[in-house]
């Protein structure tokens, strides 16, 4: 694969739920070297496109294509961190077993787990640093720790693309530099999609944003511009500076856009 080849394509894609159109037009191209991050307030799509990538939400319109493949097949060569991934602390799954269901795509029902699968699961525990905690508890690990865990779950499918959707929500503030010193190691073997609410975090550490409310307007930068902000999220820039998370709102009238 060359430096300009395309993994993710989506054209004119339009995604309704319950009768409410949730994207709208989608164009969207994802390189082999890409980072990208995607921000937008709360309720404005962001996860809804990650899960119709994947191929779990099935487009009303429009056309995706994954390495040239429909997603149904072509989500093989994605590693998928979700925002929430929900577990029972009490459940007895420790690291090693949760890094080794990454490979389960790739395993037959009728096998086990091949030489090859081992291998794959030990590479990405050590390209996160949590060699040697393999029979920890999945349920004994800091919020960080788990993290990487589900990380290295995602990389041990070998993807050409990493798409991770809030991943430092359950992170302490003190964790986040070792966290994305980690994706600029991963980016050198795979292209990130990073979707988040904290525009000044993701500024700094991605090359490309698109801001996400319905429609989406792409960047080839890291920069935006006042105005782009204020049309994504539907309120004053002033207001998005701080931080806070938005639903998003009908107007400046703060209404809840159904």
């Amino acid at each position: 694969m060359n430096e300009a080849s395309e993994i993710i394509r989506m054209d004119n894609v339009t995604v309704a739920l319950d009768g409410h159109v949730i994207l709208n037009g989608i164009n969207l191209s994802i390189m082999q070297n890409d980072y990208l991050g995607i921000i937008g307030p709360n309720g404005g799509g962001k996860t809804t496109l990650l899960r119709t990538i994947l191929g779990l939400i099935r487009p009303m319109t429009g056309k995706i294509s994954i390495m040239g493949e429909p997603p149904e097949r072509g989500r093989k060569y994605i590693g998928y961190v979700p925002q929430h991934a929900v577990f029972d602390r009490d459940f007895p799954i420790d690291v090693w077993d949760t890094v080794m269901m990454g490979r389960l795509p790739r395993s037959s029902p009728l096998r086990r787990f091949s030489e090859d699968d081992s291998k794959q699961a030990e590479k990405a525990l050590n390209r996160v640093g949590m060699t040697g905690l393999e029979d920890r508890s999945i349920g004994n690990l800091s919020g960080g720790e788990r993290q990487r865990v589900y990380i290295a779950r995602a990389l041990a499918t070998d993807p050409k693309v990493l798409l991770l959707d809030e991943p430092t929500a359950n992170i302490d503030i003190e964790m986040e530099e070792g966290f994305y010193n980690l994706l600029n190691e991963i980016r050198k073997t795979a292209a990130i999609v990073l979707v988040s609410h904290d525009i000044s975090v993701i500024s700094v550490q991605v090359d490309k944003i698109a801001c996400l409310n319905r429609e989406l307007y792409m960047h080839t930068s890291s920069e935006i511009d006042a105005e782009t902000l204020e049309k994504t999220y539907r309120c004053p820039v002033e207001m998005i500076a701080h931080g806070v998370p938005h639903r998003v709102l009908k107007d400046h009238d703060h209404k809840r856009r159904r």
